[in-house]
């Protein structure tokens, strides 16, 4: 099992801090992961992407990724901005944040799966500002079941969540599991399953 991930947010919505848990839980779960960061401008609210690599053998490659297998798009204004499906492996799955039902999302044709949650409300809810991150991880565990709700919980435990926001931060990642509506997108048409 070979899988690239590509993560797209905004500078302080933590996006890489969300690629550095998802790589420590898939290793909690025995399999190879790196998370590779990237940032451009490094300044709030500019487009931010993380990269991760996971596979049952041990990595090499150490580069960006181009041809993303899964795409995780944490803030959902951001395709305004940036074209995140850009490079989109065919057959690829989307895990999006957004109010938008899927028939008002403007998808690639080669997408394959779709999960969509509610991820700002979630986060106003829980933390009174928009950040999704671990929202989003939730949805991607529901959407590609590639990691356990257990193992993200022991990775967001690990992390610099430990003394401040750790409660609130594993229920968002619950409640972005239990709330992601998840699609099997048919080949033609975007006609959903």
């Amino acid at each position: 099992m070979s899988n690239e991930i590509r993560l797209h947010g905004r500078g302080g919505q933590g996006t890489v801090l969300a690629a550095g848990i998802l790589a420590q839980a898939l290793a909690e779960e025995g399999k190879w992961a790196i998370a590779i960061p990237t940032f451009g401008f490094e300044r709030r609210g500019a487009p931010v992407s993380a990269f991760l690599r996971v596979d049952d053998r041990p990595i090499r490659s150490l580069t960006n990724i181009y041809h993303p297998d899964v795409i995780v798009c944490i803030d959902q204004t951001l395709g305004r901005a940036v074209n995140i499906f850009a490079g989109m492996a065919p057959g690829a799955t989307l895990v999006l944040a957004s109010r938008k039902s899927p028939a008002e999302l403007d998808l690639p044709p080669t997408a394959r799966r779709l999960g969509l949650v509610d991820a700002v409300s979630i986060a106003m809810e829980l933390f009174k500002r928009p950040i999704t991150n671990s929202v989003m991880l939730g949805a991607l565990a529901r959407t590609t079941g590639m990691v356990s709700l257990e193992s993200l919980a022991r990775a967001m435990e690990g992390s610099h969540f430990r003394d401040a926001g750790l409660a609130q931060n594993l229920e968002a990642i619950r409640r972005g599991y239990d709330e992601t509506e998840v699609l099997d997108l048919k080949e033609s048409c975007h006609a959903y399953a």
